[in-house]
């Protein structure tokens, strides 16, 4: 594997593994520490207008909470994650199954996902408490099959291309839009551009591999 390509696999990996965090749970403090700090090296503008406003808006995230306690920053964003993601009546639900107009929410479409996850030989993490259609679950997959390409596992990127075929392309950007209609928070508006972009971006190289 050339130098480019392990650079290009430890920046899909760190974004994914990014936005598992940030829809998983409110986001852990080694987590914010990294951005807080500066640690996290961020691209200048010029990827893609998606991901390009989702790192300008994790950029805003750390100045506007420079120099706060991490603890306190992150009692902030669980409240924020609950009032958007868990309700009581959130006005966001970052179900594959709440977006698709061929399924009832947690209905028949659920056990789709999961068929999915199934013959790719991978099943959801225990510490997801989620249904497998959750945001977080398929990013997570699409983790998985990311760690296999780099592995050499040809067959993953087969994978992933039905992956955004039948299931992730089909529905992240309306809920995007959820999110960024019904928040002000810079992390979790970054997280919405990010995920937007992301996406687009892992469906490209999947329809060019597989």
């Amino acid at each position: 594997m050339s130098l480019d390509q392990e650079a290009l696999y430890e920046t899909r990996l760190e974004l994914a593994g990014f936005l598992v965090d940030a829809f998983a749970d409110y986001p852990p403090e080694k987590l914010l520490d990294r951005l807080l700090d500066g640690a996290v090296t961020l691209p200048e503008a010029g990827v893609s207008e998606e991901l390009d406003a989702g790192f300008e808006k994790l950029r805003a995230f750390a100045a506007e909470n420079e120099g706060r306690d991490v603890a306190a920053v992150r009692d902030d964003l669980e409240r924020e994650y609950t009032r958007l993601f868990v309700g009581p009546r959130p006005p966001v639900l970052p179900h594959e199954t709440y977006y698709r107009d061929d399924t009832d929410f947690r209905g028949k479409g659920l056990a789709e996902v999961e068929a999915s996850y199934s013959a790719a030989g991978w099943s959801p993490p225990e510490e997801y408490p989620e249904e497998a259609d959750h945001a977080a679950v398929e990013l997570a997959f699409l983790r998985h099959l990311i760690q296999r390409q780099r592995r050499g596992a040809e067959e993953a990127f087969g994978f992933q291309r039905v992956l955004h075929e039948t299931h992730l392309s089909e529905w992240v950007d309306d809920c995007v839009r959820d999110v960024l209609a019904n928040t002000d928070e810079p992390f979790y508006e970054a997280a919405a551009h990010l995920l937007s972009g992301y996406v687009a971006f892992e469906g490209e190289i999947a329809g060019q591999m597989s």
